[in-house]
C-alpha cells in the first residue's frame, strides 16, 4: 500500500491545524552544546512546507536513553533554539509533551508557527508504545507527519501507535527520500558493495545474514572482523572480540559462500600494546599475542578501495577502527575518500561513518546520507519498519 506524501496532506488543507511531526532530532551534545546539528538540518524541509502553509506545527522526537526519567542534559530545549535560528522565525518551547500543559501549549500556537515538545522518552510509555501515551498525544492533532526515518524501525508511541488515531497522516520528505534511496540497495544496479564496520557481530548479526546473501560483494571491518577472523582460526591477539558469536560469523561466511558471494575480510592490520594517544602503532598481517588492532592494514584499505571503484552500488555503515583517535583512523579515511570517489551509486548510513565522511569533507560528493542507521540497515534487509507500515493504512 503506497505511503500518503507531505504533498497529498498540503493539498488537502491545513492552514490553521494543528500538525504532529515526529522528526529525529536525537543529536549529539557536550556540556549542553549540540555538536552536530545534521539531524536537525534534515528535518527543514517539511517543517518549512507545514509552516508556509499555516499549520501549527508540533514538533516531538526522542533524545538520548533517559529510560522513562526525566534528565534535564537530554531536554529538547536546546534543539529548539537551534530550530529558531535556522528557520529563522519564533520557536517556543514546551517543557512536557503530553497532558493539560502541552495541551495548553498547543491552543495557544498561531497558525504557521512551531513549538518543540520535551523529550518523549522522558515519559516509559512512548518507548511501550502505550495507548494511553500515543492517545495523549494523538489528543494535540489533526495531522500526523512521521519524518523520523531513524526511529521508524521502532514500534513506539510516536513511531507507530499514534498514527493510527490521528485521521490525516503523511510521510515527511525526509522519510520519503530515505526510502527512495534506500529502495536502491533493495534492488541494486549491480555489482553491490556492501561495506560494514563498527565493534559487535551481534549489534548486526541479521544485517551481516541477509547481505551475505543479497550483496555481491560484503567487506566487513572494524572490531567485528576480529570474530570473523577467529572463526577461521586466524590469531587475533588481544583485539576486541565476542567468543560466543564466533559460531554465528561461521555460519555468516558460510551462507556468502553457498549464495557465490564474496565476504572479505581484513589481511592486514594496524596494532598497537595499549589503546591509548601516542602509543606506537604497527603494520601487521599476523597480529602478535597481546597486541590490539585498531585499524585496517594499509593493504586491505586499499582493497576495500578497489572494489569501491567496481561497484555500481555502495552502502557502507560503520566505521573501519577506532577513528576517532586520528593515529587510527587511516582505515576509515580511506574507505570514505574511496566511497566518495566511486562511480556507484552511494549510500552512506549510520552516526559514525556521517560523522567521517562530514569531517573530511567529503558529505556533498556521496549521493545519499542516511540519517538512520539501524533503520536504513532493517530496510535494506526487506523487513518491514513500523514507522512506516503505520503510514499504510
Amino acid at each position: 500500500m503506497p505511503i500518503p506524501p507531505l504533498g497529498e496532506l498540503l493539498a488537502g488543507g491545513i492552514r490553521g491545524r494543528r500538525v504532529l511531526v515526529r522528526a529525529d532530532l536525537n543529536v549529539p551534545l557536550r556540556d549542553g552544546a549540540i555538536t552536530d546539528d545534521t539531524r536537525i538540518r534534515a528535518s527543514l524541509p517539511t517543517l518549512s512546507q507545514l509552516l508556509e502553509a499555516g499549520a501549527r506545527v508540533i514538533v516531538t522526537s526522542h533524545l538520548g536513553r533517559p529510560k522513562g526519567q526525566r534528565r534535564p542534559e537530554l531536554s529538547l530545549r536546546p534543539v529548539a533554539e537551534r530550530l529558531a535560528i535556522l528557520l529563522d522565525t519564533g520557536v517556543s518551547f514546551c517543557e512536557e509533551c503530553v497532558g493539560e500543559r502541552a495541551a495548553a501549549a498547543v491552543r495557544e500556537l498561531p497558525e504557521g508557527q512551531l513549538i518543540v515538545l520535551e523529550n518523549l522518552r522522558f515519559h516509559p510509555g512512548e518507548e511501550r508504545n502505550d495507548a494511553d501515551f500515543a492517545r495523549a498525544l494523538a489528543d494535540l492533532a489533526d495531522a500526523y507527519v512521521n519524518d523520523a526515518f531513524g526511529s521508524a524501525h521502532r514500534a513506539h508511541a510516536s513511531t507507530a501507535g499514534v498514527a493510527e488515531l490521528v485521521g490525516r497522516v503523511a510521510a515527511g520528505e525526509l522519510l520519503r527520500s530515505e526510502l527512495d534511496h534506500l529502495d536502491g540497495i533493495r534492488k541494486p544496479e549491480r555489482p553491490l558493495l556492501v561495506i560494514l564496520g563498527g565493534a559487535k557481530v551481534s549489534d548486526k548479526l541479521a544485517s551481516l545474514q541477509a547481505l551475505a546473501r543479497h550483496a555481491d560483494t560484503l567487506a566487513i571491518g572494524g572490531a567485528m572482523a576480529y570474530t570473523f577472523l577467529a572463526g577461521e582460526g586466524r590469531a587475533v591477539g588481544a583485539s576486541r572480540l565476542e567468543p560466543d558469536r564466533i559460531e554465528d560469523a561461521r555460519r555468516v561466511s558460510r551462507a556468502a559462500l553457498d549464495a557465490g558471494r564474496r565476504l572479505l575480510l581484513p589481511r592486514d592490520h594496524r596494532v598497537v600494546e595499549r589503546i591509548q594517544t601516542g602509543a606506537p602503532v604497527k603494520v601487521v598481517q599476523e597480529i602478535p599475542d597481546g597486541w590490539i588492532a585498531v585499524d585496517l592494514g594499509p593493504e586491505t584499505a586499499r582493497d576495500y578501495a578497489d572494489e569501491a571503484g567496481r561497484a555500481r552500488t555502495l552502502f557502507w555503515n560503520g566505521p573501519m577502527g577506532i577513528f576517532e583517535v586520528a593515529d587510527y583512523a587511516a582505515g576509515t579515511e580511506t574507505v570514505a575518500h574511496a566511497v566518495a570517489g566511486s562511480r556507484a551509486n552511494t549510500i552512506v548510513g549510520g552516526g559514525d561513518s556521517l560523522a567521517a565522511v562530514n569531517h573530511l569533507g567529503l558529505g556533498h560528493r556521496i549521493d545519499h546520507l542516511s540519517t538512520g542507521g539501524g533503520a536504513s540497515l532493517e530496510y535494506i534487509q526487506g523487513r518491514t519498519l513500523p514507522g512506516v507500515a503505520a503510514l499504510q493504512r
